[in-house]
């Protein structure tokens, strides 16, 4: 038979969603799938436009798996644009070749408009729609900055989501910035007056300037033809370099209009509750149509067009009734949230309102007229509970209302309120009804199969803790107990409380405990918020706000021995070191008389450091290229490897530049437990890589990948993950594996139970990280970018930071003075801790020795050391979880 020609023209992040729910329903079996983009980049995802300012790799914005689109019947052409719609030969044209189709679909989205004013075409003026453009944006602002010698001025033109994002997007490049809105307030389309007061006082707070009700009436340019200023309606002139102009979009209508199909006069293309048009054969999707006399300009209602789409072209009857047009961002960290009738216009409705202008807060519930109903919302600055609410719109809130907004009472929604129908994930259109199903009779009983089942909190992740929420009570209801809460302080596991401070911005334990805890915290909880709080772009683990949190070993960044003097061990990448850094070593090994070991991990641990000389050794570690071997936190320790192709006559692949690789890709990544790597260049396997967290093996074809291997208590045994990987596929796979392990695992989780204990188990895992069956591949490739884009030395960044170097001292009262109780005795030919050494026959004791006479000067012993406050050193108790 044979095959139809279905053509998606536009390639954006809704023409994607409509490719993926064909393939997904088995379309490709009777249709080849041309998709036309004009840009030069597979689909992406412009809601996190701005992230592209702190990434700086447009590869990190794509969305979904890419294998997508080598998928047989599927073909996405780049940098191609359609020019022309022939409806009675059913064909398009572009790069003038006629392309035939028995299905079109128009997603061809916006473009963004800027105001009919003189000199908005000069250089130096934006828009901000398309990655393209915040290219250009950024390198004219470095540009321009080189050349003025100072900080850039610019104003973005229009206050709404576009411009705050763009007014952030400046703020990350340095620029000073003001925002110029015609309304009298921000957002003026998703907040309300005293919203919009709050979110400009907020703003402002972060260095923004802010002008509401003020009219721009030309650009002015300087003598090279670059602007220079703008000129408001009042005839007031602010100097400016560079204008954004984020006055709203269009739809890209004018294919539809030239091919005669019929199209609103305020601009997009006439669909029914099919989306069909005026053609039978053709449809329009996203922000391109017009539905029930509206353009949808959101995200969310796109995706359920393309659903409704993809059913309809199937033979269904699906419908688009319209759709959730909720908002939730967070605006240069500001956190504003709009929801239902936000503006009050229900007759009769009432209006539950709090305002905190000292903290930036205002929240606001829109009432029945007895106020029972929830109708709608708007929260500024402090947006926790969204989720819970969102979903109530059109149910009985229960209570009193104001028990949602003030900050102690802000308890979360009881699921079992929630009617079938309630939407829960709005980027994906998942019911709290689909959910319940996919526990009750789809068998998931852990998040991810939840989200794997039903897509919901796969795309921005706001709905996740209600998704969990609602599944826990579906397991409840069937008898299975549930309980993951972290401690007696948080009632969320160590891989939800990660996601908490990802997605909330938190940056202190203390903000983290008022807002998802209680109580003043543990030894359990404390250090697992200290690990994921220093894992933000950015952070040490010294900081203030975590470094008292922080393990025995974090919180002076080396292992604490038996003695209460400390290891000190620079990363050696790959066990590969030059003639020079072993001299190095060797010789700061003997100033301070410290016991030298090559480890398992092919590196040098130096034992014996006292708390004050740590800063020394560091520095002088540093000064010849060294950096941290993390071997004191929950993070990467080593990458062995063999000598691999380079030597071995057996070797098959260069295995020490790949260990090399990998280990400075994965350095200070922070996780649930320690990891280890191993790389053997043959399947002699000489680096032992079968017994580590993640080992790769070489093969004539590339590199077999093991996940799993694990040493300890009860060792484990790597198991084949996959197979014959070339170097890019084989990063990434290791990329999403660590990230998914790291998000998901219990506290002090290794590897391999955490494989045993997820839901699905190593089969889940591949899929993952090799299929993307959640849809979360480009969100942990971002993350992993991020991770290595920010990476700086942890003991650099300390001895740059006075404050931090005081914290290592012996005595508080006298900072250079050793501990008078270390003593050590010769041991083949290097000292070690004098104590009882136990030999086969039993224990023999030995006589306490004095501290080594020929230590350097900064490490000399003073007089009154015994009578001194002790801080460190032998007082300090190990951590119970682990020493190293």
């Amino acid at each position: 038979m044979e095959r139809k020609k279905l053509i998606v023209v536009g390639a954006g992040m809704v023409a994607r969603r409509a490719v993926e729910a064909l393939v997904e329903r088995g379309a490709t079996e009777e249709y080849d799938i041309d998709v036309f983009g004009e840009e030069s980049r597979p689909p992406y995802d412009r809601v996190a436009l701005t992230s592209f300012f702190t990434h700086y790799d447009p590869d990190a914005l794509l969305l979904g798996d890419q294998e997508l689109w080598s998928r047989p019947g599927v073909r996405l052409r780049r940098n191609l644009r359609v020019t022309e719609i022939d409806r009675v030969e059913q064909c398009v044209t572009a790069g003038g070749v006629r392309y035939p189709y028995d299905t079109l679909v128009l997603a061809t989205g916006s473009y963004a408009t800027k105001p009919p004013i003189p000199g908005n075409d000069l250089t130096g003026c934006f828009v901000y729609r398309t990655v393209d453009d915040v290219a250009e944006l950024r390198a004219y602002v470095q540009q321009r900055g080189k050349s003025l010698r100072r900080d850039v001025r610019g104003v973005v033109v229009g206050g709404g989501l576009l411009g705050l994002e763009a007014a952030g997007a400046l703020r990350e490049l340095g620029a000073e910035c003001t925002v110029v809105e015609f309304a009298d307030r921000l957002m003026p389309l998703q907040v309300d007056a005293a919203g919009g007061e709050g979110l400009r006082r907020l703003i402002e707070h972060l260095g923004v300037q802010v002008r509401t009700s003020t009219a721009s009436s030309a650009v002015k340019a300087n003598r090279h033809g670059q602007v220079s200023g703008v000129t408001f309606a009042d005839g007031e002139r602010l100097p400016v370099d560079v204008v954004v102009f984020a006055t709203g979009v269009r739809p890209r209508d004018e294919l539809a209009r030239e091919s005669g199909l019929e199209v609103h006069p305020r601009g997009g293309v006439m669909a029914d509750e099919a989306c069909r048009t005026s053609d039978e054969n053709i449809y329009a999707i996203g922000e391109v149509a017009c539905i029930a006399d509206r353009v949808w300009g959101l995200v969310g209602p796109g995706y359920t067009m393309a659903e409704v789409t993809t059913d309809r072209i199937l033979g269904g009857e699906a419908t688009f009734t319209g759709a959730d047009l909720s908002t939730k961002l967070k605006l240069m960290g500001v956190d504003v949230a709009s929801f239902g009738d936000a503006f009050a216009t229900t007759p009769g409705c009432l209006e539950v309102a709090y305002a905190d202008p000292v903290a930036g807060v205002y929240k606001k519930l829109v009432m029945s007229d007895d106020a029972r109903t929830l109708l709608g919302g708007i929260l500024v600055g402090d947006a926790t509970a969204y989720t819970s609410l969102r979903p109530m719109v059109g149910a009985d809130l229960g209570g009193d209302p104001s028990a949602w907004l003030l900050p102690e009472g802000a308890a979360p929604a009881s699921s079992a309120a929630l009617p079938d129908e309630a939407i829960v994930c709005s980027c994906n259109n998942v019911s709290a009804g689909t959910i319940r199903c996919a526990v009750s009779e789809g068998g998931c009983t852990d998040l991810g199969g939840v989200k794997g089942c039903t897509k919901a909190g796969t795309s921005c992740g706001s709905c996740v803790p209600l998704v969990k929420k609602l599944m826990d009570a579906e397991l409840t209801a069937a008898g299975v107990q549930v309980s993951n809460a972290l401690c007696e302080h948080f009632d969320v596991s160590r891989a939800e409380l990660f996601e908490i401070v990802q997605l909330s911005g938190i940056t202190t334990f203390s903000e983290l405990l008022a807002k998802h805890g209680r109580g003043n915290g543990c030894d359990i909880c404390r250090p697992v918020a200290a690990s994921i709080l220093a894992s933000r772009p950015g952070a040490h683990v010294l900081d203030p706000a975590t470094s008292a949190l922080q393990d025995t070993n974090d919180h002076v960044m080396a292992n604490l021995q038996k003695d209460g003097t400390y290891s000190v061990v620079p990363r050696i990448p790959g066990g590969e070191i030059t003639p020079e850094g072993l001299i190095v070593i060797g010789q700061i090994a003997k100033d301070f008389d410290l016991y030298t070991k090559i480890t398992g991990g092919q590196r040098i641990d130096l034992f014996g450091a006292r708390i004050e000389q740590l800063p020394v050794i560091w520095q002088r570690l540093i000064d010849a290229g060294f950096e941290s071997g993390h071997a004191y936190g929950k993070s990467l320790r080593t990458v062995k490897s063999c000598v691999g192709q380079s030597w071995c006559r057996y070797g098959v692949q260069d295995s020490v530049s790949m260990a090399i690789l990998l280990e400075l890709r994965y350095r200070g990544l922070r996780s649930p437990h320690k990891i280890k790597l191993g790389v053997s260049g043959c399947a002699r396997e000489c680096a032992e890589a079968r017994g580590k967290d993640v080992g790769v093996i070489a093969t004539e074809n590339g590199w077999n990948l093991y996940v799993g291997g694990n040493g300890g208590f009860t060792p484990r045994h790597a198991q084949l993950f996959a197979e014959d990987l070339d170097d890019d596929a084989l990063i990434q796979a290791i990329d999403r594996f660590l990230l998914y392990y790291v998000r998901t695992a219990d506290r002090l989780q290794r590897t391999a139970p955490w494989i045993e204990s997820i839901e699905g188990g190593m089969a889940h895992v591949q899929d993952v990280v090799l299929h993307d069956s959640l849809g979360i591949g480009a969100e942990l490739d971002a993350a992993m970018a991020s991770h290595v884009a920010a990476y700086r030395d942890e003991w650099a960044e300390a001895l740059a930071d006075p404050e931090k170097v005081s914290r290592f001292t012996s005595f508080i009262n006298a900072p250079q003075t050793p501990d008078p109780d270390l003593a050590y005795v010769p041991e083949r030919g290097q000292k070690r801790p004098a104590g009882p050494v136990l030999i086969a026959e039993g224990t023999i004791p030995v006589r306490r020795s004095e501290p080594a006479s020929d230590a350097p000067p900064s490490a000399e012993a003073g007089q009154n050391g015994s009578t001194s406050a002790r801080r460190n050193g032998a007082t300090l108790a190990l951590n119970r979880e682990e020493q190293s």
